[in-house]
């Protein structure tokens, strides 16, 4: 009976998610504020339901009462999330928030079912529920320090000195893992400097590029950023030197629009990865697993060979929770956790979570075009890329579309680091959110204003025009009906 009921429920998972994805583009086509609240109330609505069915299925599967323990706490984190939020910060992007939590759902699903089998069974889903909260915390302080601090743009070298320092540190200091320099462990808690320091490199890269785009100073600010990529390939830390080197370009081009630069940044950018492949055993290694997993199957083929064999496993709709064999993927719980989720919940269901991180970089795109000020503007440009650009280094090498760089997937993935990184990463996306409602609301005073003016002259003009007793006749004003809430909220 349980075998059936778990059968059913995967079924009944994937059509909620397939519903709320569906909600989380929807909400762009809405012109109106009440239209948007009714998709925001039905989104949170299929997310306690999602989360509510998979836990309980995971429930009768294994029989054991801690998975509803954390089914409750992890339904209280959330609850709390989102009605913060909306007590605290009443203008921000509720669709953001709303995906923010749905990703965190997932990751606790599939941490809890894999967690299940460990030494300590559970413990990595209960020290995943508290980076959450203090990712939460964190994150909650973020938008209005946005708000206040107006001269965030002046730090440019500050951010450039902290950074550099912090990747320095990494790589002559820490020990090394995997092939590669990461970070330190502190109070038994494994520290990534990198997923701090993208967010500083972010602020270095638009407050140089806000001050001056001319030669000199794109030869400066190319310099300090070669430099930060530079200490990352020494540190063999190569998913985030991707990640910075993209980031940098995309930024740099939207700056300047010179194609040439563009340009010359992917010829370096290749001249380079071809220097690395024969410099460093490590991206060899990557590469030739990357070429044929199956014939390095018992070497360096491995872990992308058992990731293409639970994908294949699940096929469309998965195996079903506790019904597959996720735990025989290496490090599925951070680097490879898409391949276990769409062994057990299905490749649709992994589709969706794909268009849900793309519906966050739209969010974050249209939250960037609309912003007047140049240095927000390439903020939030520079997280969007950054945040997009990690999904597609994880979903991708996993799928084996590309070499597996060995990057987790934002709030799905188990990590303290890149849980309180992104969760501070949103918060500062949200924060750009409030600033443009301010800015909006202070255009609307000054049109009011000048309405206010121009309504004044008229009736000036009027009263002077029964004075000298001139026949007056005044056109009528249309009006028109101006659609509240364009933007989701």
């Amino acid at each position: 009976m349980a075998n059936i009921a778990i059968q059913i429920s995967k079924y009944l998972i994937i059509a909620l998610m397939m519903a709320y994805t569906f909600s989380c583009f929807s909400i762009f086509t809405r012109n109106y504020e009440d239209e948007e609240k009714r998709v925001l109330i039905r989104q949170d609505v299929l997310l306690f339901l999602m989360q509510l069915l998979a836990f309980a299925t995971m429930y009768l599967a294994a029989d054991d009462m801690r998975i509803l323990f954390l089914y409750g706490a992890l339904a209280v984190v959330l609850l709390g999330v989102i009605l913060l939020y909306n007590l605290i910060y009443p203008n921000v992007s509720k669709l953001v928030v709303n995906n923010m939590c749905m990703l965190i759902t997932v990751g606790m699903i599939m941490i809890t079912r894999l967690s299940s089998d460990n030494e300590t069974p559970y413990g990595t889903a209960v020290r995943q529920l508290v980076f959450v909260v203090l990712g939460v915390t964190f994150g909650l302080f973020v938008p209005v320090l946005i708000r206040k601090l107006t001269f965030l743009d002046q730090w440019t070298y500050i951010y450039a000195g902290a950074g550099g320092a912090a990747l320095l540190a990494v790589a002559l200091f820490a020990p090394r893992s995997g092939g590669a320099k990461l970070g330190f462990e502190l109070f038994g808690i494994n520290v990534q400097p990198s997923e701090f320091v993208k967010i500083l490199f972010v602020f270095f890269v638009a407050a140089s590029l806000n001050k001056s785009t001319e030669f000199k100073n794109v030869v400066i600010t190319t310099a300090v950023a070669a430099a930060h990529v530079l200490i990352l390939v020494v540190s063999t830390d190569l998913g985030a030197a991707l990640i910075f080197f993209v980031v940098y370009l995309v930024m740099l081009y939207v700056s300047t629009r010179q194609p040439l630069y563009a340009a010359a940044g992917l010829g370096a950018g290749v001249l380079a990865a071809v220097a690395g492949y024969h410099l460093f055993g490590h991206i060899a290694v990557r590469v030739e697993a990357w070429q044929d997993p199956i014939a390095t199957y018992s070497g360096s083929g491995y872990q992308v060979a058992q990731s293409l064999f639970a994908i294949g496993t699940g096929s469309w709709f998965g195996t079903g929770l506790f019904q597959g064999r996720p735990d025989t993927i290496p490090v599925a719980e951070t680097d490879f956790i898409f391949s276990a989720v769409t062994e057990e919940m299905g490749v649709i269901f992994g589709l969706c979570i794909v268009l849900i991180c793309v519906s966050c970089y739209v969010m974050f795109l249209n939250i960037a075009m609309e912003l007047h000020r140049r240095f927000y503007k390439l903020v939030a440009l520079g997280l969007g890329t950054c945040y997009i650009f990690q999904v597609f280094l994880q979903i991708g090498g996993v799928t084996k579309f590309i070499p597996s760089t060995g990057m987790t997937l934002p709030f799905v993935s188990y990590g303290g680091s890149s849980m309180l990184s992104t969760m501070i990463m949103f918060g500062i996306i949200q924060g750009l959110y409030i600033v443009r409602e301010d800015e909006e609301e202070k255009r609307e005073k000054e049109k009011e204003a000048q309405d206010g003016l121009g309504r004044a002259a008229a009736r000036k003009k009027r009263t002077e025009v029964r004075k000298n007793g001139t026949k007056f006749e005044e056109v009528p004003r249309q009006r028109t009906r101006k659609k509240s809430g364009t933007r989701p909220k």
